[in-house]
């Protein structure tokens, strides 16, 4: 696993002005989402504490309403002033074991831009694993609070399936097919990402206490909100498009008519993510949501983890980890499903008949330098591999799902490392 060290004290003057507006705006405002977009952070919180627009943009005070509006945006910004921590206050919150990222930082997911100026602010997490390294092979999986005990064991052995071979798990921590998922992951000893409506050091619900803790030793528990902050019903909604953006694909695996999950499903269908859906017992209500997704929106009928990677595993960059523990080559196109708990052959070879698996020579420069940075033993996380190599964290992201899917390297409990021939 991808692990972050610890993050000092000294926090810069964006970070700390992302961190006071975490506290002043909902997440999801967006008046502030559209200030972000053509002024610094410190300029709009400076702007807020002076009860002045900081500036204006297409869309963001340029017109009579849009003022307007931004000036009841500020009335309501500036009503929490007097609760806001000052820096040496939100300096503490970072030495408690709670951390914050922003965007442009080098853990920060780059799928969460496709949210646009409903972008996050920030994220506070608790927890030591690598958030972009986990996301950049996740899946959410969903559904109801109220599961059935069939929802619950699909729930529970989809995710132990997918987190052993090395997708982490993203979920929400709630009762039913959140909490089911959670320990699936945990179970596989994979990764796994819970993403709450409320402060990561407010367990909610307060039964799943311990859950949390070990999510948090195992994976991450995030928010929005900051350190302290209750949870509201609106904030799960809003939350969810979070979940949504973070993994690869979104899977719900019981959700009635009326379920939140579905909420959850809307998000990832106007990202344009992979949308899958686990059927049910016809006569179950509990799954009639999941009907509803499958035969008016267009979700993917699923109903065991390899369904899920055909789905979200591209052609070159086929699955990491099979259920043995070796990488599995994904089929070429047009050869048919691979075997998910098949080995592949090692770097130059290839079966029978079939084009030979690239060698050393053949790599481009940028994969060439990212397998050069690749450690023989132990692990290096994505941060590191990254800066050893010279490159951003979009290329050795590409590389290194290229490497893995020609047998170079595999991963490994601290991130990558070069597979044994």
């Amino acid at each position: 696993m991808s692990q972050v060290t610890s993050p000092g004290t000294e926090l810069g003057e964006d970070k700390l002005a992302r961190a006071a507006l975490s506290y002043l705006a909902e997440p999801g405002d967006p008046a502030l989402g559209a200030l972000l977009g053509i002024c610094e952070p410190a300029e709009v919180l400076a702007a807020v504490r002076a009860d002045m627009l900081p500036g204006t943009g297409p869309g963001c005070g340029d017109s009579a309403a849009s003022r307007a509006a931004l000036g009841r945006a500020l009335g309501r910004w500036r009503a929490r002033l007097p609760r806001l921590p000052d820096a040496e206050g939100i300096a503490g919150i970072c030495r408690d074991g709670i951390r914050l990222i922003c965007p442009g930082d080098a853990e920060w997911p780059g799928a969460l831009d496709q949210l646009g100026q409903a972008r996050p602010y920030a994220l506070w997490l608790r927890g030591n694993a690598d958030l972009r390294f986990a996301c950049s092979r996740s899946v959410s999986v969903v559904g109801s609070r109220a599961a059935t005990g069939y929802g619950g064991h699909v729930a529970g052995e989809i995710a132990a399936d997918l987190a052993e071979r090395g997708w982490a798990i993203v979920s929400g921590g709630a009762y039913g097919i959140d909490a089911a998922a959670h320990r699936g992951a945990l179970a596989a000893e994979g990764i796994t990402i819970a993403v709450l409506a409320c402060g990561v050091d407010y367990p909610y619900p307060a039964g799943h206490a311990d859950l949390f803790a070990a999510i948090a030793a195992q994976g991450l528990v995030i928010s929005e909100w900051p350190p302290g902050r209750h949870p509201a019903r609106m904030r799960f909604l809003v939350r969810n498009r979070v979940i949504a953006a973070l993994a690869c694909g979104t899977v719900i695996v019981e959700a009635g008519e009326r379920s939140g999950a579905l909420n959850t499903a809307q998000h990832a269908a106007n990202l344009g993510k992979p949308l899958m859906a686990v059927p049910g017992p016809v006569t179950s209500a509990q799954s009639a949501g999941c009907h509803r997704i499958i035969r008016e929106w267009g979700a993917t009928c699923v109903t065991r983890a390899a369904d899920i990677i055909e789905m979200l595993s591209p052609l070159s960059v086929p699955d990491a980890l099979a259920p043995s523990g070796g990488p599995a080559l994904a089929a070429s196109p047009g050869s048919g499903s691979a075997d998910p708990g098949s080995v592949p052959p090692g770097p130059g070879s290839g079966p029978p008949g079939a084009d030979p698996m690239p060698s050393r020579d053949d790599l481009d420069a940028d994969s060439t330098r990212v397998l050069d940075a690749v450690p023989a033993r132990g692990g290096a996380g994505t941060s590191t591999v990254a800066a050893d190599a010279g490159v951003d964290l979009d290329t050795v992201l590409r590389c290194l799902g290229r490497l893995a899917g020609y047998g170079f390297i595999e991963r490994a409990d601290r991130g990558w490392r070069l597979r044994k021939p």
